[in-house]
Parts: structure tokens; sequence; C-alpha cells
């Protein structure tokens, strides 16, 4: 039975848990660690993923059942590795599964796969979204039914290469050389609205700005709070809350706007440190309790490209606050 804060599965190691209730159930999609033994040189290709899992929990305190693989690289016309973190989104009925992978130029891109269960399996698009890039997507769906597609990973994500507007390589530097440095402004992750359609972007993907608590851009140095990668939004009480990984210092913070698509300012930590380098989460309202799904390395002894998925309950307050979790496993 599932219980906050210990692994929600056991026979496979998972990652990037992106919750949603649909239909009055728990789905969650992770991404699925295999793991290999290449060095961590920030590039990622340590992290290894071929395909998607989707778990499926009754409730909270249910078991989660393992609903088969829902999509595999293979069946994927357009890609050639690296299946990281996915999200989901339904609309009038339909099912769309959200995920990065390498092009065949080693170019990450952001396909999307269709379903008519929230279960799987999912048939992938002949092709990538056109004018997408980077990793890491999340679907957010307004009250209003407006969606829109959040993107953007530091590193081996390869947002410092789009900083022209084209994919521009940087042989020879390590991971983050290529990218602002000291007082200059940190990189933004991307955002845009979806077209009715789901599949596709109704407008060119655009940087969402992230601001301190003086209404300046956050720095490049602050590494405590800029953006890394792993993007999700949620509503509460009419306002948007875009949280994140900060990356190589471990944190998931959050920041506070009135649009879908900011400005956002910053507001503090959610999680600390788990076991691992990555932190990456969700946060869903499941029965009128708050919840954050994350993962860790518990069941690897620490291994960080072998990962397992969590939750535990979350404390919000009126105004927004998130009290910060500090983890049971560090």
């Amino acid at each position: 039975m599932a219980q906050p804060n210990t692994p929600l599965v056991t026979g496979i190691y998972t990652a990037d848990p992106s919750a949603h209730v649909f239909d009055g159930k728990i789905y969650v999609y992770p991404s699925h660690d295999l793991g290999n033994d290449k060095e961590d040189d920030g590039s990622g290709d340590h992290f290894w993923m071929e395909d998607y899992h989707v778990f499926s929990l009754e409730s909270l305190d249910a078991e989660a059942v393992d609903e088969g693989e829902v999509l595999h690289v293979k069946d994927v016309p357009w890609a050639s590795e690296q299946m990281w973190a996915p999200d989901a989104a339904t609309k009038n009925g339909t099912y769309y599964f959200y995920f990065p992978a390498k092009d065949k130029d080693g170019i990450f891109r952001i396909g999307v796969a269709v379903g008519d269960s929230p279960a799987g399996p999912f048939t992938p698009e002949p092709d990538y979204m056109a004018g997408t890039f980077t990793i890491d997507p999340a679907v957010f769906v307004d009250d209003d039914g407006r969606a829109y597609l959040y993107v953007g990973g530091l590193w081996g994500g390869q947002l410092e290469k789009w900083q022209t507007g084209e994919f521009v390589d940087a042989p020879g530097l390590s991971a983050g050389e290529d990218g602002p440095q000291g007082d200059e402004p940190a990189l933004l992750p991307y955002a845009a609205e979806l077209n009715e359609d789901m599949v596709s972007l109704a407008e060119p993907l655009r940087t969402i700005e992230i601001r301190d608590e003086n209404g300046e851009p956050l720095k490049a140095s602050d590494t405590d709070r800029r953006f890394f990668e792993g993007s999700w939004v949620h509503k509460f009480n009419g306002k948007y809350y875009f949280s994140y990984s900060t990356g190589d210092t471990h944190y998931l913070v959050y920041a506070e706007g009135e649009t879908p698509l900011g400005p956002f300012t910053y507001k503090g930590r959610i999680l600390e440190p788990v076991l691992g380098w990555t932190t990456h989460h969700s946060i869903v309202e499941i029965d009128g309790t708050w919840c954050l799904f994350y993962h860790d390395s518990e069941l690897s002894g620490g291994k960080t490209q072998l990962r397992n998925i969590k939750y535990t309950p979350l404390e919000i307050a009126e105004d927004g606050t998130i009290t910060t979790v500090t983890p049971a496993v560090q």
C-alpha cells in the first residue's frame, strides 16, 4: 500500500513523477530509469531511459498499479534516445502524453502521443511538436480550458544552446560554461499556449520571467533560486504558482504570478535536497489534500541515475505560502 515518503513503485526504477487526477483516479506519469555506468559529466548521458510506464492508484493509500509500457522510443519515428521526464493532460475525452527525446541530430525536442485512456497506450504523432526544444514538458490546463506548455532544462537539457534562437553547440566547454555567469540574468524556462488540438503550439515558445523580491531578474550566480529544470504549474486561490528545480543546489522552489505565463516572483523553497543529485516533482490536489510527488534514490542506495518516485502531503497556507518539506531520506 502507498505510504507518504516511501517508494510508490519498487519493481522498476522511476523518476520525475507527473501526477494527475483523471476520472476520479490518480495517475502518475514518471520516467523509467534503466541506468548505465557513464560518468556524470553534466551531459545527463548517465540518465538512460527508453520507455514509459503509467501507474494508477485508487486513492493515496492504495497500491500503485503498473498499467504497463505505454510508449517506447522505437515507436517514435523522429526520436533517437533519452525519453526523459514526461507529463500528461486531457481535453474533450482524449488524453495527451508529452515527452522529450533527442531527435536524429541529437537535439532535444518535445513529442506528444495521443490515447483514449489515461492509462494508455499512446500513439505518437509522426513528428515532434514544431517549434519545440529542450526538455521537461509540463502542461497546465486552466479553468477556462486554455492549455499551456512549459519546457526547459540547463546543462544536459540543452537550454544554453538556444540563446540565439537557434541550436548552437559549444564543444570543449563544460556543462554550464556556455551560459550566463555571475551577475548576468539567469536563463529562463520557455512556455507557450497550445492550440485546441493539444498537439501543436498556438504561438512561438517564449521565456517566462522569474523575478526576485525587488522585481529584478534572478541572476545566474543565484543558484539557490534560479531556474534549472523541472517546470510545474498549479493554481491556488486564483493565483498561479510556477515551481521548478534549482539543479546543482538540489532544491525545489516556487514563484507566484497573476497569469499562467507570468511574470513570476520568487516565493520560497518547497523541498530540501533528497538522496541523489536530481530533484523533480509535481503538485496536485487529491480529495482536498495537496500533495507533492517527487523522487529520490533510496531504492538504489543513492545511485542518482536509478531513482524511485514518492509523495508527501503538502501544507499550503491561505495566501499560497508552501511549508518547506524536509525529506525523510537525505
